[in-house]
């Protein structure tokens, strides 16, 4: 069973295109300690042959030169199958390092769900999300990477499903898609999914009955606009970042979370094209109709008020004091829930991934 799993932290690794450091590492747990004749077999099999025209090429050359120096300096045969490919990448991506323009890079998320982490020969099921990523942040955008509290928050809503089950949600920045697609996996009812500004979430969710695609920037949107779409809870990763922000993400956080103008007195609606908007936003609000209204505890009804959760890393302590002083402005409640509803570890492969950075909270209506 344990190298079962140091196979599967492997191949989850790759997939991610995790830093070759970390991906190496695993294959030397996987070897006892080296990378082996019959490791190098299973990175072949499983990883790299099916990798090529899928995997982007300049990581996949990177990584097999770490790999072919591992090998050598230990004096171990390497495979043909390795040096031949790594030398076709050698006359093919001359600078390995370049990386122009708005490039994108499939992705491959694996969240791994035991059946009994207390069990030694528990089998692991896994969740696998595919996602185009921005690899050169100076020519994409903050809205096409991962980051940290967007996977956090995705463990959150998989380690809860309860919570969003048949819900309605709206999430306020949707990235790449990668909560929303968590959303969807644990059922929530319907997901109204935004497009922020001019960027596009590069997966196929949209093509789900119970998702419409939205292009809601904070600063643009109408209170009614708001108030007609009122979810059951509302959710956003890395959204506090940026202090121009804050109040235009505040007050939409306000509206949506005002408990005196209850869902069944508003129409549900949803929006086919986007809403006018003279701004250059460059945050905004992704709508995910789909969602859960639950207490510090984790339960969850229908009647609940409205309920939002928020990751993050907090970058600048003055910027996130300003966050507190205009959500108590705004007669909101915040808690910490970091470490009272931590979500299972579902990416333990990741070693890029530094939970201990990200904190949650809870806002709500007082």
């Amino acid at each position: 069973m344990e190298k079962q799993i140091a196979s599967l932290h492997l191949v989850s690794a790759f997939l991610a295109m995790e830093p070759t450091d970390c991906v190496m590492s695993h294959a030397r747990s996987l070897g006892g300690g080296s990378v082996t004749v019959d490791v190098q077999r299973f990175i072949w099999d499983h990883c790299i042959s099916k990798a090529i025209g899928k995997c982007h090429a300049p990581y996949l050359k990177i990584f097999l030169k770490k790999l072919i120096l591992e090998i050598e300096s230990n004096r171990d045969d390497v495979l043909d199958e390795l040096y031949e490919l790594y030398s076709e990448f050698m006359i093919s991506l001359k600078d390995e390092n370049a990386v122009k323009g708005n490039v994108r890079a499939l992705k491959y998320i694996s969240f791994l769900f035991p059946d009994d982490a207390s069990c030694e020969d528990a089998m692991v099921k896994k969740l696998v999300v595919p996602l185009h990523c921005s690899l050169n942040m100076l020519e994409g955008d903050t809205g096409c990477s991962i980051w940290p509290s967007s996977l956090f928050l995705s463990e959150f809503i998989l380690s809860f499903p309860d919570m969003f089950a048949s819900k309605t949600c709206f999430e306020v920045g949707s990235g790449v898609g990668l909560v929303g697609i968590c959303l969807s996996h644990v059922k929530a009812s319907k997901f109204d999914h935004a497009q922020i500004g001019g960027m596009r979430t590069e997966i196929d969710i949209i093509s789900l009955p119970h998702v419409k695609c939205l292009h809601l920037p904070w600063e643009c949107a109408s209170e009614s606009v708001l108030q007609k779409l009122k979810p059951d809870i509302i959710l956003g990763a890395d959204v506090i970042y940026d202090p121009l922000c804050l109040p235009h993400l505040v007050r939409v956080l306000s509206i949506l979370l005002d408990k005196t103008k209850s869902s069944s007195q508003l129409p549900r609606v949803g929006f086919d094209g986007a809403i006018g908007c003279s701004h250059d936003c460059s945050n905004g609000c992704g709508a995910r109709d789909v969602a859960a209204a639950c207490d510090s505890a984790g339960s969850a009804s229908p009647a609940e008020h409205p309920t939002a959760y928020i990751s993050s890393v907090i970058r600048n302590a003055n910027t996130f004091d300003r966050f507190l002083a205009l959500v108590d402005e705004a007669n909101l409640a915040i808690t910490d829930l970091t470490g009272t509803l931590p979500p299972a570890s579902l990416l333990p492969y990741m070693q890029s991934y530094d939970r201990s950075s990200i904190r949650l909270f809870k806002l709500s209506s007082k």
